[in-house]
């Protein structure tokens, strides 16, 4: 692959050159940076995707956590699922307009580490906010060591 560098002309004018208008050599660098930026960081500058929800994990010393919006959902409509390392979250949005009624169903999954132990999982969902709580293995939590210096 062979890169080239592109230089702007030396001079400038003011007067329009074949009919054209003066460009301004920064002509277009705010579009290029928000393309970079899109591309970059679109899954999480814009909106979520219609069959997605927004996913938190966090963790501290003994557990991790998952914890997913589901805003409008019924306990009896989500579904938490751990096969190996993956944790699929799947949930169910039914709303009725007068006579008709339409059911939206989301899924997430997500990479949990094998530090996990999966018959520990629990779950509990609150005010429309599923937290999914995995357990560590004991050889997976941090220990602390004392060094003696003599």
């Amino acid at each position: 692959m062979r890169l080239v560098r592109y230089t702007y002309p030396s001079t400038r004018s003011l007067v329009p050159a074949y009919g054209t208008a003066f460009r301004n050599p920064w002509t277009g660098l705010e579009g290029e940076i928000n393309r970079l930026f899109e591309s970059a960081v679109g899954d999480y500058a814009g909106v979520a995707a219609p069959d997605r929800f927004p996913v938190d994990l966090y963790e501290d010393k003994d557990n991790t956590y998952v914890r997913a919006e589901l805003p409008g959902v019924e306990r009896a409509d989500i579904s938490v699922e751990m096969v190996e390392d993956y944790l699929t979250i799947t949930a169910a949005r039914k709303i009725k307009d007068g006579d008709k009624e339409e059911s939206f169903s989301f899924s997430r999954s997500v990479t949990i580490p094998g530090v996990v132990q999966a018959d520990k999982v629990a779950a509990a969902y609150e005010n429309g906010v599923l937290t999914v709580t995995l357990p560590k293995r004991e050889e997976a939590k941090p220990r602390k060591i004392s060094v003696n210096v003599n």
